[in-house]
């Protein structure tokens, strides 16, 4: 189950990251673009943005792929998960940075 998991959120980064089919563009014109009320739209709505966010979401998935392989080969699931933290830890760090200055850019 972990496993499939894994296979679904890698792909479903993949497919954001590349844009394939315009999900990216649908995903982007239909969430992260729009307003919440007061709150403006923030750092997932620009490319950059939403790129670190796919990001996210892959590294979780590469992460879970490494739990349901780790059983069968151990070397192989630990390097994927250790890649999956490695890269979660990067990309939270610009998403973080982003929505700071995004933030702080806003006219109050």
């Amino acid at each position: 189950m972990v496993l499939a998991i894994g296979i679904v959120l890698s792909a479903a980064g993949l497919i954001l990251i590349f844009n394939l089919g315009g999900a990216a563009d649908l995903v982007m014109r239909r969430v992260t673009q729009q307003s919440l009320g007061q709150l403006a739209p923030g750092f997932a709505a620009t490319r950059r943005g939403f790129n670190a966010y796919a990001a996210l979401v892959l590294a979780i998935g590469v992460f879970a792929l490494g739990l349901g392989v780790a059983g069968s080969f151990v070397a192989v699931g630990t390097s994927l998960m250790v890649l999956g933290g490695i890269t979660f830890a990067g990309a939270s760090v610009i998403a973080i940075a982003g929505e700071v200055t995004t933030y702080r850019a806003l006219k109050r």
